[in-house]
């Protein structure tokens, strides 16, 4: 069978004899704080010096007097909003929660933690999985909306301070020909991401089999085959949502 083939029957295991709720509720909100708030730093690093980088080039190009500089506020947010915010933030975390999810479960299997957990007649793969896949659904999506913020935020004070633009500009940009159905789109985007990467780095750690080296080849696998599945869904979702 195809990896494909055994990477759908494992979703469909994740919704079969599962525990009675409250259980899912603490451990998703435990996977909350795993995921979300410890991703805070790198995703409002990484965001806020690619608002200021995208401002600064988008400057340094537009030498055309006929031009508006407002546009160049309006090139951040809709870069930002339709690919910069949801795209690069859940490539970024596919780095840091992927390879996470891959390594932890990856480690209980070789201890044989999962082995212990399915001789006690749990759903592991319910147990360990779904709620890492919820809590990330949940959380994803926040980190987007602070990332585009931060992004535009990061846009606004690069272009003040080396005089690219003035700040009445910047605003200007920022709401001429607003259209808020890009918000929609990015968020829809962060969802579907979510539970690409956290599906693609457990099914990587739950079948791992061997010892450490193991453990760190699927680490890497799930980050690899998440970031390549992101960039599949972002030209599906697209074609599907804009084209």
């Amino acid at each position: 069978m195809s990896n494909l083939g055994k990477y759908l029957i494992f979703l469909s295991t994740l919704f079969r004899n599962r525990e009675k709720l409250k259980v899912y509720m603490n451990l998703v909100f435990a996977e909350c704080i795993d995921i979300g708030i410890s991703s805070l730093l790198i995703v409002a690093i990484v965001s806020t010096f690619l608002g200021a980088v995208t401002c600064v080039q988008t400057a340094s190009n537009m030498d055309n007097p006929f031009v508006p500089q407002y546009i160049i506020s309006l090139i951040v947010r809709d870069s930002t909003i339709l690919e910069m915010g949801p795209t690069i933030t859940c490539v970024v975390l596919a780095g840091k929660v992927g390879s996470n999810i891959a390594g932890q479960l990856g480690t209980m299997r070789i201890t044989e933690q999962i082995d212990a957990l399915e001789v006690m007649g749990i759903n592991s793969s319910s147990y360990l999985v779904l709620p890492k896949v919820v809590a990330a659904m949940v959380t994803f999506p926040m980190l987007v909306t602070m990332a585009c913020f931060l992004a535009i935020m990061g846009g606004y004070v690069a272009g003040w301070l080396t005089g690219a633009i003035t700040p009445q500009e910047y605003i200007q940009g920022l709401q001429f020909s607003f259209k808020g159905n890009y918000v929609f789109f990015a968020l829809t985007k962060s969802v579907v991401f979510a539970f690409l990467v956290t599906t693609i780095a457990s099914y990587q750690g739950f079948f791992t089999k061997g010892g450490a080296y193991e453990v760190g080849k699927a680490s890497t696998s799930a980050v690899t085959n998440s970031c390549i599945a992101i960039l599949v869904a972002d030209y599906l979702l697209a074609q599907l949502l804009v084209g």
